[in-house]
């Protein structure tokens, strides 16, 4: 009888256990607020109380911006998972029976995965599916482990490293790592790796990754032809999940490709596909970098396109571009429309394809019209309230040549043929005739005498001369000067407070009248901005109907500036 009573106590204990089994099979649904869904940058902010990445929230801001789709996990490649719900672990009441409570597994979610193991291994082949018993349902919620709000993604973050050989990667786990084709070298916080993404050296590639570095092929390179590479931006992809970016920033490591021909380039580099403005280069580019804006990927993916095209011929033709992906909202982006953005109090800045070589050809490259910006840093404690330009120093070539300034012995020597001709205008070859002055015509012997003299006085500084303003008149002879070709320094001025803004000849002087020495400008106008352009020809402009003529160009290298915020 005993034995009867203790099976029965066992029966009806076993009943009770599955009924409350069934009872608590759902959790509670987090509540957003009002008007927020539930995207996994959001959720954690508003349903756990905290801010992801408190560490960085000053420099990424989330924004409004489309849906984005749930994914399953880092190894899932790039499907949405639509079955995929985030729960609350801090709620145990359950009141919703209709759906399934699926708790989100991981490299470090033991308890959860322990449980599941148990329950499925031990249990499920006992019971009907809808009444599965589940003894090991809350284990996971019973058990402390430290939640990583960066667990799901861990590319979201797009913090660089450094590796110990200098190369540049993202910090990533080593699994991860591996899984995009990249490399460990050296290591960062929270057991991480600084994962180098390995280099892509072809034609027709696409990049997602950030810090990714785009070499030229090993093959040699057949001309003409072309080299492109894609560089892609979508939230979509699981390695761009949580951060939508903004900027994209290249470095050239290293450029090298054939020499412009009379200053356009025959071999180009040109980005299309976004919102700057990027002129086609050239030549030798080591060191430069630009800055690429692009609408946020969160709303319009984009499809940026890095392209070399080869002319026919012989040339030295490779690079290695480092690509950098850039948040929205980072404190490290570019103000818009800045080509070139410089974060440092000093340094040096040039025109793309300057070089200090001794060139007997055109370097300062056609159609350039870009920014180039400053950020305004502390100095000594305070916020810089000026910024000073100097000439580079260099061995053997031309730190300052934009437009060949008009010399004053041709000045002097029109302003004769004017007075000796009746005020009519001499051509070129006159003028040419007339500064030889060996044949001068003798009704103008008197202002032939005296051109003879500026000649004299002006031959020592005629190969070096700077240039301001738009045109230069005189005596009736109105000329171009920094109208085609100049940089554009907003409020400078020397140390005696002659300003000017615009900037060209082989000297970087606001004298009114062109010296041949260069000195320091300062401008107090913020931000600190210069901008850069040229036309699309070296050759000389002839005067026409609201065209003033220019003299041809000579062997100009553009300009090699030392910047410093005071």
């Amino acid at each position: 009888m005993s034995k009867l009573n203790c099976l029965l106590f066992i029966s009806i204990w076993l009943v009770l256990r599955v009924t409350w089994a069934c009872d608590d099979d759902e959790e509670d649904e987090p509540n957003l607020p009002d008007g927020r869904d539930d995207s996994v940058e959001d959720y954690y902010a508003y349903a756990y109380g905290f801010t992801p990445e408190t560490w960085r929230a000053l420099y990424h801001q989330p924004s409004a911006r489309s849906r984005v789709p749930d994914f399953s996990g880092l190894y899932e490649g790039r499907t949405p998972n639509r079955l995929h719900s985030i729960t609350n672990p801090f709620k145990s009441k359950k009141k919703n029976a209709e759906k399934e409570h699926l708790q989100q597994e991981g490299r470090f979610a033991f308890g959860g995965l322990g449980a599941n193991i148990i329950n499925t291994g031990f249990f499920n082949s006992r019971f009907s599916p809808a009444n599965t018993w589940k003894p090991f349902q809350s284990l996971a919620n019973r058990i402390p482990l430290s939640y990583n709000p960066n667990f799901d993604n861990p590319f979201d973050t797009f913090e660089s490293c450094t590796s110990p050989n200098g190369d540049d990667g993202i910090c990533a786990p080593g699994s991860v790592c591996s899984l995009f084709g990249g490399r460990p070298s050296g290591s960062c916080v929270l057991g991480k790796v600084c994962c180098i993404i390995d280099t892509i050296n072809k034609c027709g590639g696409t990049v997602t990754i950030n810090n990714t570095y785009w070499q030229s092929p090993t093959y040699p390179i057949n001309a003409p032809s072309t080299c492109s590479l894609t560089i892609r931006t979508d939230t979509k992809l699981t390695e761009q999940l949580k951060k939508p970016i903004c900027q994209i920033r290249l470095d050239f490591i290293s450029f090298t490709t054939a020499q412009p021909t009379a200053g356009t380039c025959t071999d180009t580099f040109q980005v299309g596909e976004t919102n700057s403005k990027v002129p086609p280069i050239c030549g030798d580019n080591n060191g430069q970098h630009m800055y690429l804006d692009i609408p946020s990927s969160a709303i319009t993916p984009s499809n940026v396109q890095l392209m070399f095209t080869f002319a026919d011929g012989i040339a030295i033709r490779s690079w290695n571009i480092k690509i950098a992906l850039l948040p929205c909202g980072a404190f490290y982006l570019a103000p818009v429309d800045c080509l070139q953005y410089f974060t440092s109090a000093t340094g040096r800045v040039r025109s793309f394809n300057w070089l200090d070589t001794n060139s007997t050809t055109i370097r300062q490259l056609n159609n350039q019209n870009y920014n180039i910006c400053f950020r305004t840093e502390l100095v000594a404690g305070q916020t810089a309230s000026q910024m000073c330009l100097s000439l580079c120093s260099v061995t053997n070539g031309d730190a300052f040549s934009i437009t060949t300034a008009l010399k004053l012995f041709k000045a002097a020597a029109a302003a004769a043929f004017l007075a000796a001709n009746g005020g009519n205008s001499a051509t070129p070859a006159q003028i040419l005739a007339l500064t030889n002055a060996n044949n001068a015509v003798t009704a103008a012997q008197a202002a032939l005498s005296a051109a003879q003299a500026a000649l004299t006085a002006a031959a020592a500084t005629a190969t070096i001369l700077s240039a301001v303003g738009t045109s230069v008149s005189t005596n009736g002879v109105n000329t171009a000067t920094c109208l085609y070709d100049y940089l554009l320094i907003p409020g400078a001025r020397d140390s005696t407070n002659v300003e000017a803004d615009r900037f060209c000849g082989d000297a970087l002087n606001p004298a009114i009248t062109p010296v041949g020495t260069s000195v320091q400008v300062c401008t107090p106008v913020r931000p600190f901005r210069m901008t850069y352009r040229t036309d699309n020809t070296e050759a000389a402009i002839t005067a026409a109907t609201n065209i003033l003529p220019a003299q041809a160009d000579i062997n100009n290298s553009g300009f090699c500036l030392i910047f410093q915020e005071k």
